[in-house]
């Protein structure tokens, strides 16, 4: 196993133990490893060359989306919204003093299903995707995974520490420029200081500058950082705290990704009694939702058993274990 640390700046509070996030390559980590080693461990991993093959890596850049969808109004945050033009220059100008906005609001599926042909096919590692199959509650089915469009100036980051809602996994690639990443171990939960109304979200919103006077369990946490370049892709696992910021014009795809090994934790957060008060319901809910993974996991385990294509291929319609090499108007119609 080649087996390789890459050691990135430390963090500038002195207080906080720090590690690197191990760096893999594709070429020696076969999707089963990746598997047993990292999803089922859940543990975060960077790989090199996850996803050489895609058109985007050749065509996307800053200017291209100024040329493509320079009228088209995105949503930039909860809040704002603007022409992609106005928000390509406003990464352009982005430094670290001033950083400019971070876009991360746009599903590709939805807002851009045009780009989808250029991130095809789909990447390895971007599975399984129980997103994706049939038998999902209707509520989170996404027909392409769950795939996110992130693009941000030097300096520029997402607004808040958190972990992905529906404790889900996520694995994202890089395609243009190249993005820091701090992680949070789930057992640091305790030392995250999370809002009392949104528990996947820290009240610290940069962990290199966080006030200790103010939130002094911080100084408890293990942080790994890790650096990501054009082609490579980072797992964040499951309840894994992180924050990213991009060192200069970057652009990146996000793939939320469940499995047998967070599908516990999407049940806890799907029947959480402050959200679903009577306890009739929730007992329906999670007795369903424990049904509905051990025949979603039944699915995948039997298309690692048998040959691909076939029955192994009916079964991906219902929990997509695999890449598979469907054609792109099939799986993702132009239709808005």
């Amino acid at each position: 196993m080649n087996t390789m640390f890459v050691a990135d700046p430390p963090s500038t509070s002195p207080q906080l133990s720090y590690r690197a996030i191990e760096r893999r390559t594709a070429s020696d980590l076969p999707y089963e490893r990746f598997v047993t080693e990292y999803l089922d461990r859940n543990l975060p991993v960077i790989i090199s060359g996850a996803a050489p093959q895609w058109n985007a890596m050749r065509t996307w850049t800053p200017q291209f989306f100024k040329d493509r969808f320079g009228s088209m109004i995105v949503n930039v945050s909860y809040q704002t919204k603007m022409p992609m033009n106005e928000l390509i220059d406003a990464i352009l100008a982005s430094t670290p003093e001033k950083p400019g906005p971070y876009l991360h609001k746009v599903l590709i599926y939805r807002d851009m299903p045009e780009l989808l042909e250029d991130l095809s096919p789909d990447s390895t590692y971007a599975f399984p995707r129980r997103y994706a199959g049939a038998l999902m509650p209707s509520r989170f089915q996404r027909p392409d995974g769950f795939l996110k469009l992130l693009i941000g100036g030097a300096g520029g980051k997402f607004p808040l520490m958190h972990y992905d809602t529906d404790n889900s996994h996520a694995m994202i690639t890089e395609i243009y420029g190249d993005k820091e990443f701090i992680l949070f171990p789930p057992e640091d939960t305790k030392y995250m200081y999370p809002f009392e109304n949104s528990d996947h979200t820290s009240q610290i919103e940069n962990p290199d500058q966080a006030d200790l006077t103010k939130y002094p369990l911080f100084a408890k946490a293990t942080q790994y950082r890790g650096t990501v370049y054009p082609g490579d892709a980072i797992l964040i696992p499951s309840a894994w705290w992180h924050a990213a910021r991009a060192l200069n014009p970057s652009i990146s795809v996000c793939t939320n990704m469940m499995y047998r090994s967070n599908w516990p934790g999407f049940i806890d957060q799907c029947c959480d009694p402050a959200v679903m008060k009577n306890p009739l319901n929730r007992t329906i809910k999670r007795v369903y939702l424990r049904s509905l993974g051990s025949v979603l996991s039944a699915c995948e385990g039997l298309q690692r058993a048998l040959p691909k294509g076939g029955f192994s291929k009916k079964l991906a319609e219902f929990a997509p274990l695999y890449r598979q090499q469907l054609p792109t108007e099939v799986r993702y119609p132009k239709s808005r």
